[in-house]
């Protein structure tokens, strides 16, 4: 066993840094006997940690394999079995109990009793034994060994200790000096005895002899104390001398820092002191500007301005701690504050004293721009206001309450003002363009409902009998006048021959410039007003805001601006723009209701003035939206241009309506459709204004309504006509809807225009058809015959033999049509379309030269039927298709 042990520490412990303290043969209980070796460990590092190791031999060789390990302080209880009897099984408890039997008692006894001595020393007992006979545990521990166990001697368990390199290799120098030194160890061990005995004699000796040396070392250590005795005397006595010195200068030192604190709380006394003086006192000559100062001069008002930033940098001054306790600070600031009060209430009444006189000075001016369609200029009372600026930003900063009521007196002044202006200067826009019409400045003072009803009254009955343009003027052409009775179908001729005159187009071009006139002045005098109000009163209003004019518009009805802020407390960019546009909203509040009747009023002079109106409207109000898409301009035109836009979907809905209500006459031919060429004129006027325009889309949109409209228009009125063939009416007017989309190039109307060609085409054809008949019926009629003939499968050469089909029978009925006759029946035909057709579209000699076509083709189709089943018969008609050229041109030259 002490050979496994030496190998197994040789092997498998030393390389790991541990020693092996025990060792015992085991295998496990119950099963096939299969011996390994549990091995009781300790490492040589410290801290020392120990392992119960489980060792096996390996299977294909001579040697040991480490298999596991398990730390001692895992280890809860050991089990011996029986306490009495030999018993060579045992158990050890870790994670789970490994039952183990050993090969022999004593080696179990043994393993257990190392176990026991490690608890002791390394446990401190945490281990529990049972059945563990208390004799062995005992032995395990004499005691005489107790006090080496407890004391920490580690060579009480260590059984073995392993010679280290060096003590290995002085043992074989020893051993090589000595040729018997393996032969005979005990001769070797007397030897080493004898030379040890000899060192420790010699050691003796030395000692010995350095005894006088020692006592030479003592007298000179005794020397050395007595000369340290005399230097601790010598420096108690200097301890003594600066005692004295110490105290005395402690003094001094306490009253050098009594003065450097006096220096320093002067130092600190006279900075507050100067600080105080430089930061609170108010110069005379700004306390005299501020009590006196002359506010109607600019030199005056330059003193004001700055003996107010230097008031308000005394009173807006930060205190230190402990300022505000100071009884001369606290009357400062009082003093501040009386001169502030002062100062406010002065320039509050003097503003106050320049927008009322600024009222009566505006409205003396007036008198001159009544005549003329101008606005007033208030650039020169901008000019001397804005020299307050400055003073009325002191004000906003230090007195809110001021400043916001001299805020409502300037909105209360000049609304007024700008009402009385705004309201003269649409009246002069009424009356030039009431003006602009025949008897425009009678009627322009009746009610509106009664000019309106004169106007339409004249433009229908008037003695020059024009297109006026009004698309009411439709639905009254059905009416016929008491005093001057016309029939429907002479005024419908009459509207299809004339086009808007030239008094029609000047007056739309007056009420344009009037138009775009008033916008052009309400503009500048709305941005210059709103520029003048952000820099008089400090407002921001140039940063850029969410959402557009036409959703931020504010409804005020002439109500009072009111906010609840504090005095001195700054604003925000959102809110100072929403207190421009109300002060903007509360100035211009008749601007709106203005514009709205100015618009009405065009709309009832001509509805077609609405298309004028959107393009400016629209034009203006994207220039106001790409300036400030929140400005009061952008939101007010933005809510008069929903107004136009109402206006120019009424003007279109109007014309629909009328074209559903259109009526036409019994008794005469029908020509040109009145709402097919008030479609033409809308069309041309609109495309000469939407022009490059920003809302060509709604008029895109207006087109594709209307065309369509017209074409169910079209069709119905040719479905209800009694004089007038259908396919004429739908030839005619198809025809002239092409021919104005075709000249007017509108590019959303692509479609509907190569539709009205198809269906001018189609029925033009139709018409041919309809109008030329058979006429050479009995020949026609004896031509089908050998057409149904050849369709029975009768061979085209065999038809000549039928009996009613032979060549006599068709000599007969060729003599009944000779070319006198033939030429006869062409010029009744020609006089029959010409009763048809109208003459504006002139389409007479389209049709009869379709005609002529026509005819051509069907005489084409009878020679071919001759000389396909009567070959060689000689049999032809009586007139050849020169003939037939010759008969329709001068059919058509005679008319």
């Amino acid at each position: 066993m002490t050979a496994i042990k030496h190998a197994l520490q040789r092997d498998i412990f030393t390389p790991n840094d541990e020693r092996l303290l025990s060792i015992v043969n085991v295998c496990k209980a119950g099963k096939k006997k299969r011996n390994c070796f549990l091995c009781a460990t300790v490492t040589t590092e410290r801290p020392v940690q120990v392992n119960v190791v489980k060792v096996k031999k390996s299977d294909k060789g001579d040697f040991y394999k480490r298999q596991t390990a398990w730390a001692l302080r895992d280890l809860a209880v050991v089990d011996a079995k029986d306490a009495v009897k030999e018993n060579p099984e045992f158990d050890l408890h870790f994670d789970k109990v490994y039952k183990w039997v050993a090969s022999s008692t004593v080696e179990k006894n043994t393993f257990i009793s190392c176990i026991w001595k490690l608890n002791q020393r390394y446990l401190r007992k945490k281990i529990d034994f049972i059945n563990v006979s208390s004799q062995l545990l005992e032995e395990s521990v004499p005691s005489g060994e107790n006090q080496s166990v407890a004391g920490g001697d580690e060579e009480a368990v260590d059984e073995y200790q392993e010679l280290n390199a060096r003590e290995e290799q002085d043992i074989e120098i020893m051993m090589e000096g000595c040729e018997y030194a393996i032969s005979n160890a005990e001769a070797f061990a007397e030897k080493l005895s004898r030379e040890l005995q000899v060192l420790d004699g010699a050691n003796i000796q030395s000692i010995m002899a350095s005894e006088k040396q020692v006592n030479i070392l003592m007298k000179l250590l005794d020397e050395a104390l007595k000369e340290v005795d005399q230097i601790e005397l010598k420096l108690s006595s200097y301890e003594e001398m600066l005692q004295s010195v110490k105290e005395q200068m402690d003094q001094i030192s306490e009253s050098n820092h009594l003065i450097h604190l006096s220096n320093t709380n002067n130092v600190k006394l006279l900075s507050e002191i100067e600080f105080l003086v430089n930061h609170m006192d108010l110069a005379k000559g700004h306390i005299k500007a501020l009590q006196e100062g002359d506010l109607t001069s600019s030199r005056g008002i330059e003193a004001c301005t700055n003996a107010a930033d230097a008031l308000l940098q005394c009173m807006n001054v930060a205190l230190r701690p402990g300022h505000d306790m100071l009884h001369a600070v606290k009357q400062q600031q009082q003093r501040f504050s009386d001169l502030r009060e002062q100062f406010a209430r002065r320039l509050a009444s003097h503003l106050n004293s320049v927008f009322v006189q600024q009222g009566h000075d505006q409205s003396s001016t007036l008198a001159q721009h009544s005549v003329e369609l101008t606005l007033p200029n208030h650039h020169p009372f901008h000019r001397d206001l804005l020299r307050y600026a400055k003073l009325m930003e002191w004000l906003k900063n230090t007195d809110y309450g001021k400043y916001e009521g001299l805020t409502k007196n300037y909105m209360d002044y000049l609304s007024r003002l700008y009402e009385r202006e705004i309201k003269d200067f649409f009246e002069v826009a009424k009356i030039k363009m009431t003006g602009t019409t025949r008897e425009g400045k009678k009627f322009a003072t009746l009610p509106r409902k009664e000019s309106a009803v004169k106007q339409e009254t004249e433009s229908l009955h008037g003695s020059s009998g024009k297109l006026t343009g009004s698309t009411s003027s439709l639905n009254k052409l059905s009416v016929q006048s008491s005093g001057n009775r016309r029939s429907q179908s002479s005024s419908l001729l009459d509207m299809g021959n004339m086009s808007a005159s030239d008094l029609d187009v000047a007056d739309r071009t007056k009420f344009d410039k009037i138009f775009e006139q008033v916008l052009s002045e309400l503009e500048p005098l709305c941005l210059a007003e709103q520029d003048f109000i952000s820099k008089f009163f400090k407002l921001q209003q140039h940063q850029s805001i969410l959402g557009t004019a036409a959703n931020e518009a504010e409804e005020m009805d002439g109500g009072t601006l009111s906010r609840s802020y504090p005095s001195g407390v700054p604003q925000t960019v959102s809110s100072e723009k929403d207190m421009i546009r109300q002060m903007m909203t509360k100035i211009f509040r008749c601007i709106e209701p203005e514009l709205n009747n100015l618009i009405a009023l065009g709309d009832k002079i001509d509805s077609f003035n609405s298309l004028y109106m959107l393009v400016k409207m629209s034009h203006h109000v994207w220039t106001a939206q790409n300036v400030d898409p929140a400005s009061f301009l952008s939101t007010t035109l933005g809510n008069v241009l929903v107004t136009v836009k109402r206006n120019f979907d009424k003007c279109i809905s109007n014309q629909m309506k009328q074209m559903d209500e259109v009526k036409i006459s019994k008794k005469s031919k029908v020509g040109i459709l009145p709402f097919v060429a008030e479609f033409e004129e809308f069309a041309a006027l609109a495309e000469s204004i939407f022009k490059n325009a920003e809302r060509r889309g709604d008029l895109d949109k207006a087109y594709i309504k209307l065309i369509r409209a017209v074409f169910i228009s079209v069709e119905k009125v040719a479905n209800e006509s009694q004089k007038t063939p259908r396919d004429v009416v739908m030839m005619e007017n198809f025809h002239h809807i092409f021919a104005t989309l075709s000249r007017l190039k509108i590019s959303c109307l692509e479609a509907e225009k190569k539709e009205a060609k198809q269906k001018y085409t189609d029925h033009l054809q139709s018409y041919v058809i309809y109008s030329l008949g058979q006429p050479l019926e009995k020949l026609n009629h004896f031509f089908e015959g050998v057409e149904a003939r050849v369709a029975q499968g009768i061979r085209e050469e065999e038809v000549s033999y039928q009996l009613a089909f032979n060549k006599q029978e068709l000599r007969k009925v060729i003599k009944e049509y000779p070319g006198k006759e033939v030429k006869k029946g062409l010029d009744n035909l020609y006089k029959k379309v010409d009763k048809h057709l109208c003459e504006e579209e002139n389409l007479l000699q389209v049709v009869w030269h379709s005609m002529q076509d026509e005819f051509i083709r069907q005489y084409k189709h009878f020679e071919g039927l001759i000389a396909r089943c009567y070959p060689g018969s000689g049999i032809t008609m009586e007139f050849t298709i020169q003939d037939i050229l010759d008969y329709c041109s001068s059919i058509a030259q005679s008319h």
